[in-house]
C-alpha cells in the first residue's frame, strides 16, 4: 500500500511538470502571436486553454482523494498541498497566455502591439517565456537555483512594466486610447504572469526545506 501511495504522490508532481510545460508552450505561442498579430496562432493558445484547465481540474480531484484516503503527513502531506496550490497558479497562468492571444484577435488585421513599445513587449515576451521555461524544470527537479532565476527575471519584467506605464503616462505619448488601454493591459499580463511563477517557486522551496521562510541559495 505505501508503495501505491508513493506512486500517487510521484503522479501528482509528474501531472504538475506536465502542466508547466502546457503553459511553457502557451505562453511562447501567445506572445509570438502578439508580437507578429499571427491571428491562427492566437486562436491555438485560446482553444488550448480548455486543456490547461483540465488537466488542473483532474489534478485536484487526484490530490483531494489522496488527502480522503491516506492522510498524509509531514512531507507527503506537503506534496499534496502544494500540489493543489500550484495548479491553480498553473491554470491562471495559462488563462493569462489566453488573455494576450485574445488581445492579438481582438486586434487584428492591426498590431496589437502599441506603436513605440514593440521593443519592451518583445523582451518581456522572452522574460516570460522563459521564466515558465525555468519553472517547469524546477518542478521537474526541485533545484532550488531555479527559484533564484525565476525571481531575477520577475524583477526585470517588473521594472519593464513600470516603463510600459511611464511611457503611456509621458507627455510624448500620442496613442489612442485604444492604446493606451491595450499597453496597460498587455503590460499588467506579462508582470502577473511572471508574480504567479515567483509564487509556485516559493511553494517548491517551502516544499523542500518544510519553512515558509527559508530562501533558495543564490
Amino acid at each position: 500500500m505505501r508503495e501505491v501511495f508513493h506512486q500517487s504522490l510521484e503522479e501528482l508532481q509528474s501531472g504538475l511538470v506536465e502542466i508547466a510545460e502546457l503553459v511553457v508552450t502557451a505562453m511562447q505561442k501567445a506572445t509570438t502571436a502578439f508580437g507578429t498579430s499571427d491571428v491562427t496562432l492566437a486562436e491555438e493558445v485560446i482553444e488550448a486553454d480548455s486543456v490547461i484547465d483540465d488537466r488542473a481540474v483532474a489534478l485536484d480531484e487526484q490530490a483531494i482523494e489522496i488527502l480522503a484516503r491516506q492522510q498524509p503527513v509531514a512531507r507527503d502531506l506537503r506534496i499534496v498541498v502544494m500540489s493543489l496550490r500550484v495548479s491553480a497558479s498553473l491554470e491562471r497562468m495559462g488563462d493569462i497566455a489566453e488573455h494576450i492571444a485574445q488581445l492579438t484577435r481582438m486586434r487584428f488585421p492591426e498590431r496589437a502591439i502599441p506603436k513605440g513599445l514593440k521593443s519592451t513587449f518583445t523582451k518581456m515576451g522572452e522574460l516570460d517565456v522563459e521564466v515558465a521555461g525555468t519553472l517547469a524544470e524546477l518542478l521537474r527537479t526541485e533545484d532550488l537555483t531555479l527559484a533564484e532565476r525565476i525571481r531575477n527575471a520577475d524583477d526585470a519584467i517588473d521594472e519593464l512594466h513600470i516603463a510600459v506605464f511611464e511611457k503611456v503616462l509621458s507627455d510624448s505619448w500620442q496613442g489612442e486610447a485604444s492604446a493606451t488601454v491595450d499597453a496597460t493591459l498587455a503590460s499588467r499580463y506579462h508582470e502577473r504572469f511572471a508574480d504567479h511563477a515567483v509564487s509556485v517557486a516559493k511553494k517548491v522551496v517551502y516544499l523542500a526545506t518544510g519553512d515558509w521562510a527559508a530562501d533558495a541559495p543564490a
